[in-house]
């Protein structure tokens, strides 16, 4: 079977989707480059032209993972420019959305497997991004008295762990199905937010 041509700089996205299908279905301990080719279709040297080892190829698929939050969370700022409230949801929706569509890549994001994160530094550039953009919105919330006063890096890791506890919870199957009859997931998030908020977020 011919193997696939890619263009420049198609070869690396496909290896990381090819890697992230593969966690999928075995997880960290079945990832490996060679296997990361076969998926993709190209030769067992191709990989090692972008990806020194599989802690690489690790890496590579959590930054893009934060990359995709990170542009979205930009364009919720953007769009609810004036609604701070408005930021606070769509952006926790937008994580839980992540993590219910892509649950692999959302695990793989947030897994913690990286070992040496300061040798990745596009990693480490992209996720302190992502979490500089949470800590906009906080100050912003706190500003209109939506969160209350303090270290907004501080609120902005509180509002991070309820939703991605939430995230996790909705992702383990530990959410009952009693309430899921009676709200969406989405109330759920709102009514979990507002136990944060200082006045009610709808």
């Amino acid at each position: 079977m011919p193997r696939k041509s890619y263009h420049h700089g198609d070869l690396k996205n496909a290896l990381i989707q090819a890697g992230i299908q593969i966690l999928a279905k075995e997880g960290v301990a079945g990832l490996s480059l060679r296997k990361v080719a076969g998926k993709a279709g190209v030769s067992h040297a191709a990989p090692y032209a972008h990806f020194t080892d599989k802690q690489a190829l690790i890496a590579a698929i959590s930054t893009e993972g934060y990359r995709q939050l990170y542009e979205r969370i930009e364009d919720i700022i953007r769009q609810y420019a004036d609604d701070p409230s408005k930021q606070l949801i769509e952006t926790a929706w937008t994580y839980v959305d992540f993590a219910l569509t892509d649950p692999a890549h959302f695990k793989i994001t947030f897994s913690g497997v990286i070992e040496q994160e300061k040798e990745h530094p596009a990693f480490v550039e992209m996720s302190q991004k992502s979490f500089e953009a949470v800590v906009r919105i906080v100050e912003a919330c706190q500003a209109r008295g939506v969160l209350e006063a303090g270290p907004s890096d501080l609120v902005a890791v509180s509002v991070w762990s309820l939703v991605h506890g939430f995230a996790s919870l909705v992702l383990e199957g530990q959410v009952s199905h009693n309430l899921l009859e009676r709200m969406s997931m989405r109330e759920m998030l709102v009514f979990s937010l507002n136990k944060i908020t200082k006045v009610p977020l709808e």
